[in-house]
């Protein structure tokens, strides 16, 4: 369906839109009803989606939601498994022959891979009988480290099958990175890769792996033979198996393990600034129900569509959204294995045109790195077969917002700005394509089954419009949420439960309550990316949001530096788009864009021209720019897609 209008702007309200009539017609969900009827009685409306969307061995729950503050449960005493969902059911039907997966590899000259529903299902099915040959039984826990291939779902999905506990690890991570994880998790298998390509160049992943499985308690390395010849690969034959040799001579069938709905699907470990990483505990049944609904909602995935979600499956977005959250909808989707500016800054514009995607899902940061590149990349592409647009993993701002609708989408995509946490598993705040509304900058309502307040510091709830406050989250919390934080209850508690007490989760997020009418939230970006200027909250993200308004602006982060008087002070680091060089006058311009814009307290101290810090995955580093400014060692740099650039923004910060 090329070139329909899935949109319509509001006549009476600036920057709102609403689903066409076309959309309507073909949303699972387009009956606004949905959210009122769900706050009705919120357990019964989980049940009924849990057994509505998927596949229970038993699904007489003895009960449907326990609360024991700070601890809570999910259709509790039934029973289900996450592979069988995936994966059995469809090749029960017509979707046996339909495509699950399409991989396209970063070298153009390589060909791309189509899994079929029925092709995946047997991967995994060897897959988890070679686990299981390792001696790896439920509850085990596997790690997993492997690049955007297929196989690294379908270790994940072999995992799920046999009850063991995945713990994926970002490929870009470090050897010590992964170490840590490894041993945290007490992993008794790791799976890796001889090594994969990062913008053409071979790069081995087997000496990280090499280097972090000494001294944790991994027993086997299993290795994908990514790359073969053109890299030296040494095994250790006493430990190291090829993934080609493992499922050689397995069973092509393993029975899916019976797990309790609480029983745990996987550990994702989040990053702290300080400190040891923190293990995400994600269960079965209420991950998985609200991973099928949410991929429902949100994308409005039907058999004809291609999904592209540009995350890897090192994140949570990787794993909700490139894997649990598709297939057990039997949707097909598209992976990727490289860089989105490799070889040519249109790669990502390439693949949607060549293979007919038709729902986009990718980062702000993303859109801002195209913005830069210029629209004549963009502009060489037939893009008419996107429907919707999603973005993740951080506010976006009203002009990239604005070019991702106009450019991207042809002016006829409702862009889908999710907010949700590794925590809370799946997308959990956003306005839905049948729906809306879609305002630049505005995630949108709380999904349906969920309720969300706005705190102030005391805990008083804010119901006024554009009042910043502390986003929470009320009872009974969404299904997909985390249980726990592996082997640390007390760190658990701390984090989520103490701000407001053990009843409240505390999301650790700013918002405001943008519309009152409309009844739809913005968020204003994490606390700890909230600064106290001369006694005054000020929103890095606000800042941001001005800066780049600027036409010489492709890119803004703003970080709170230490100041004797006021406390703190804004700190700006700016990327300019071609065409502008950095200059005191620039500055003083921009100095003034956001005295005028929002006021002499928020006007940055200092700006610093130069590109930011990033992972692989394209988020920004802001920690490190905290780090500059403060004066304080930057740690370490190798998870970074371009480390250089602290090396040149510390010379200027030092001056």
């Amino acid at each position: 369906m090329k070139n329909v209008k899935w949109v319509e702007k509001d006549p009476k309200r600036e920057d709102v839109f609403w689903p066409s009539e076309e959309m309507k017609k073909i949303a699972w969900e387009s009956d606004p009803s949905i959210y009122e009827e769900a706050l009705k009685d919120p357990e019964k409306f989980w049940v009924d989606r849990a057994k509505e969307g998927l596949d229970w061995f038993d699904d007489n729950f003895k009960k449907n939601f326990e609360w024991n503050p700070p601890y809570y449960k999910w259709f509790v005493g039934g029973k289900i498994n996450a592979s069988y969902n995936c994966l059995d059911r469809h090749i029960k039907t017509w979707r046996k022959n339909k495509a699950a997966l399409i991989w396209v590899p970063e070298l153009t000259e390589e060909h791309s891979r189509v899994l079929t529903y029925y092709d995946l299902y047997r991967e995994v099915n060897k897959f988890a009988n070679a686990l299981k040959k390792l001696g790896v039984k439920k509850g085990d826990r596997v790690g997993i480290y492997l690049p955007m291939i297929p196989e690294v779902v379908i270790a994940m999905l072999a995992c799920a099958r046999i009850g063991a506990i995945h713990s994926v690890v970002f490929s870009a991570f470090s050897s010590d990175s992964l170490k840590a994880r490894l041993i945290d998790a007490e992993a008794k298998i790791l799976i890796t890769a001889d090594g994969y390509y990062r913008r053409g160049k071979p790069l081995s992943l087997k000496k990280n792996a090499d280097e972090a499985v000494k001294g944790t308690k991994v027993e086997h390395v299993i290795v994908v033979k990514r790359l073969g010849e053109k890299i030296n690969t040494e095994m250790n034959k006493d430990r190291d198996i090829w993934w080609e040799d493992a499922v050689k001579d397995v069973e092509n069938y393993c029975e899916p393990e019976v797990m309790d709905s609480e029983d745990i699907l996987f550990i994702l470990y989040t990053s702290g600034t300080t400190g040891k990483p923190k293990g995400v505990i994600h269960e079965t049944g209420g991950y998985l129900t609200q991973a099928y609904w949410t991929t429902k909602w949100d994308f409005d995935l039907h058999d004809e569509d291609i999904f592209f979600c540009t995350a890897d499956v090192g994140w949570v977005t990787g794993h909700t959204y490139n894997c649990y959250g598709p297939f057990a909808l039997g949707a097909t989707i598209l992976i990727y294995e490289g860089a989105p500016d490799y070889p040519n800054p249109d790669r990502w514009w390439d693949i949607i045109e060549k293979y007919g995607v038709t729902v986009l899902y990718t980062a702000p940061t993303a859109i801002r790195m195209f913005i830069k590149f210029g629209d004549e990349w963009v502009e060489k592409h037939d893009l008419s077969t996107l429907r919707i647009l999603g973005t993740v993993g951080e506010p976006i701002d009203r002009d990239s917002w604005y070019w991702y609708f106009n450019k991207i989408g042809g002016g006829r995509c409702p862009v889908i700005d999710t907010w949700w946490q590794t925590e809370t598993g799946g997308t959990l705040i956003n306005s839905l394509p049948g729906i809306g509304p879609f305002i630049p900058g505005v995630a949108g309502k709380p999904i349906p089954g969920t309720k969300f307040a706005i705190y102030d510091e005391e805990g008083k709830e804010i119901t006024e419009e554009r009042y910043s406050g502390y986003l929470v989250h009320l009872a009974p919390f969404a299904p997909g949420m985390l249980r726990g934080v592996w082997k640390n209850p007390e760190k658990y508690k701390e984090t989520y439960w103490s701000k407001y007490g053990d009843r409240i989760y505390f999301t650790n997020d700013g918002s405001m309550m943008y519309d009152k009418e409309l009844k739809v939230i913005k968020i204003t970006g994490r606390v700890d990316d909230v600064m106290k200027v001369a006694g005054h909250r000020l929103s890095t993200t606000e800042v941001e949001g001005v800066l780049t308004e600027h036409e010489a602006v492709a890119e803004a982060a703003v970080v709170g530096a230490p100041h004797e008087i006021k406390g703190e002070v804004p700190v700006a680091f700016v990327v300019l788009k071609g065409g502008y060089k950095p200059s005191e006058e620039l500055k003083k311009e921009l100095i003034n864009l956001v005295r005028t814009k929002i006021g002499p307290t928020a006007k940055p101290e200092n700006i610093f021209f130069g590109e930011l810090p990033k992972t692989r995955s394209g988020k920004i580093m802001r920690r490190i720019l905290r780090s500059l400014v403060h004066g304080e060692p930057v740690g370490d740099t190798t998870t970074l897609l371009n480390p250089e650039s602290v090396t040149e923004l510390e010379k200027q910060v030092k001056g």
